[in-house]
Parts: structure tokens; C-alpha cells; sequence
């Protein structure tokens, strides 16, 4: 299953890659040279179907759990004070997604979307300090009874050119429903309330929709 945001260009490769394939069977006579530039584009196809691909994940739903948003690695866990939406301290835990990774973002918990906004912004490397205020990213809270308010931001990577927020404010989250999609790399700060019990470690692999982030009881 692949995700919607990447029909378009799905086709568009799928059409370079055909049609590639044909002039360079036409026109190399080389063997070893025909074969590695067949080889080289199908490759990039199956590249871009892996990017893309949507996989269907089983997410338990739990009022008292906030499971990951996204498939990756765990790069941050830390105490910080969140200046957009909180304007106090707050737990981030932070999931840095690789090329590889699938890049669908998913509700970390069930409830009222009460606030979604874009910021245009600079595409520094996912890893850098200041790419959670400069970068191109989209903020979203969610609010249930167990967690209170909890905020997800997407965040472009050095590679990543577009991000996609379904979110809207009033909207009824359901947890690891698909939020949205950030296209090639980038990585989800996840800012929680000071009293949640972490579950995860740092370098820790997570998959969006099932790995447990936190629990509030």
C-alpha cells in the first residue's frame, strides 16, 4: 500500500523509468553499460515506491498512552521550555526518520485537535539544535483527559521539501490515524506534560502507531 501523497510522483518515475529503460535498450550497445543504467533506474524506482509506501499498522487504542508518530530513531529526551502554544517546560522526545523510514505522521494520542499550524522556514539538517524554530514545520496539539494537551511538530530535513498536515483545529484525532506525511526525511518533536512517564530510551528504534512514547494514568 502506498500513501496518497505519493501517487503523483509514483507515476511520474514509473513513466522517466519506462521510457529510460526503452532509449537505453534502443540506443547502448555496451552490455555491461546497458545493464548498470537498467539497473541504476530501476533502483531509483524501487526507492521511491519503498519512500512512499503506507503500511498498515495496528495501534491499541489507549487513552493513557502516546504512542510514536513515526517510524525512527529516538534522538532527543529532554526537559525543555516550549515557547509557541505552552509557554512552559515540557518533556520533548524527539524521532529523527532516515530516507528509509516510512513517512507517514500518526495521531500520538486520541482526542480535540485545538490548534494546527504551518511555519514557512529554512530546510537546516533534521538533527541540527535550531532546525525545531527555523525549519520549515507544523505544529499540532492534541487534547484528551488523561495527557491534557500534547503537542506533535513536524520538522523538514535537509531533504525534505514539503510537509503535509491533515490536521484541523475541532478535528476528532484518533490515535495512529494518519496526521500527514513529510516528503524525504525530517524528523517529529513530541513535547509532553513534565509528569508522563517516558517509555522509550535514546537510539531507541520506534515504529508510528505502535511503540509507546509515554503513559499518563
Amino acid at each position: 500500500m502506498f500513501h496518497k501523497e505519493g501517487y503523483k510522483i509514483i507515476l511520474i518515475t514509473f513513466a522517466i523509468v519506462t521510457g529510460s529503460v526503452l532509449l537505453i535498450d534502443r540506443f547502448v550497445d555496451i552490455p555491461w553499460l546497458r545493464l548498470l543504467l537498467m539497473v541504476t533506474m530501476l533502483v531509483l524506482l524501487i526507492l521511491i515506491l519503498q519512500f512512499f509506501r503506507n503500511p498498515k499498522r495496528h495501534t491499541k487504542l489507549e487513552d493513557h498512552t502516546a504512542v510514536s508518530p513515526v517510524d525512527g530513531k529516538v534522538v532527543v529526551i529532554e526537559e525543555v521550555f516550549e515557547k509557541e502554544v505552552f509557554n512552559d517546560k515540557r518533556i520533548q522526545v524527539s524521532v529523527f526518520m532516515s530516507p528509509i523510514n516510512v513517512h507517514v505522521t500518526r495521531y500520538p494520542i486520541s482526542g480535540n485537535v485545538t490548534y494546527s499550524k504551518y511555519h514557512p522556514g529554512k530546510y537546516l539538517v533534521a538533527w541540527h539544535p535550531k532546525a525545531s524554530e527555523e525549519n520549515e514545520r507544523t505544529t499540532v496539539v492534541v487534547e484528551n483527559k488523561n495527557f491534557g494537551k500534547i503537542l506533535y511538530r513536524q520538522i523538514a530535513g535537509a531533504l525534505a521539501k514539503r510537509i503535509v498536515n491533515y490536521a484541523k483545529v475541532d478535528d476528532n484525532a484518533i490515535q495512529g490515524a494518519d496526521s500527514g506525511f513529510i516528503k524525504f526525511g525530517s524528523r517529529v518533536d513530541l513535547f509532553l506534560p513534565l509528569d508522563a512517564d517516558i517509555k522509550v530510551e535514546l537510539n531507541q528504534k520506534v515504529r508510528g502507531g505502535e511503540s509507546i512514547i509515554a503513559e499518563k494514568l
